[in-house]
């Protein structure tokens, strides 16, 4: 399985036409970060989780010209606001792009992407294959999909991530059950958002999500939807325990 970084980054608090931060203006291109996707591929499979609003530019930067499924982790804009762009796929393979979520969720995409789903439908408009998903293992192909439940902001508020295989991808989270956790233990390798260094009331900060790493114990983890406000790359990653590493876009592993 590989896996690729196509964002780390959230629109948390980043003001990104007026801010003259040291990291808006950092030369290290790890500091550059679009908002947070990964791509996962495994068994002849692509599968996107999240297209926000940078989707278009990802998959070009990527030269990627097929996926099989998006996996939507939640409703916010900056997670779901490039679906539109699908219909480049649509054009490529000749048929609908499946996407799965939950159903508030995808009670939000049919009213952003009405026009996708009226009867008489404009010509060109992205086909959206909508597929539920509960906090139920499921299959997409051959790949088992686990959920896994989060609080994004309280406790009406939900955020979804996904374990395949020893791999686990989270993002948005706030807070999580032991319950929960129990379905990413024994991932080799797990991906969890961490905004900045700075208590935040919707998202895990730095030491927040190190230290739910570090109470899963896996061999790597990886932190992703990093806002400018956490600071330099260079000076976070030295900060951090060895097996713990600031994810960057279009970092490559595979697992």
């Amino acid at each position: 399985m590989r896996i690729t970084f196509l964002g780390t980054g959230t629109s948390q608090g980043v003001p990104v036409i007026a801010c003259h931060c040291d990291v808006c203006r950092s030369m290290d291109t790890r500091d550059h970060r679009l908002r947070s996707s990964i791509l996962i591929e495994l068994e002849n499979q692509r599968i996107v989780i999240d297209c926000g609003p940078d989707f278009r530019q990802q998959m070009l930067r990527e030269r990627i010209e097929s996926i099989d499924a998006v996996l939507v982790t939640h409703a916010h804009r900056d997670h779901l606001g490039g679906l539109d762009d699908v219909r480049a796929f649509n054009y490529i393979l000749k048929k609908p792009t499946p996407v799965y979520a939950t159903d508030d969720v995808q009670d939000q995409i049919r009213r952003e992407y009405s026009y996708a789903f009226e009867g008489d439908r404009y010509p060109g408009v992205p086909e959206i294959e909508l597929n539920t998903f509960t906090n139920r293992p499921f299959f997409i192909g051959n790949t088992e999909i686990i959920p896994i439940k989060a609080i994004h902001y309280n406790d009406d508020q939900f955020v979804f991530g996904f374990r395949i295989h020893d791999f686990t991808y989270l993002t948005d989270v706030y807070r999580i059950s032991d319950v929960e956790k129990e379905k990413i233990r024994g991932s080799r390798t797990i991906v969890v958002n961490a905004l900045r260094k700075q208590k935040h009331y919707s998202h895990m900060n730095l030491m927040e999500a190190v230290a739910l790493l570090q109470g899963l114990n896996p061999e790597r983890g990886f932190l992703t939807h990093i806002s400018h406000q956490m600071g330099l790359y260079s000076e976070v990653e030295a900060e951090l325990p060895l097996n713990i590493f600031l994810a960057w876009d279009r970092l490559t592993e595979e697992l």
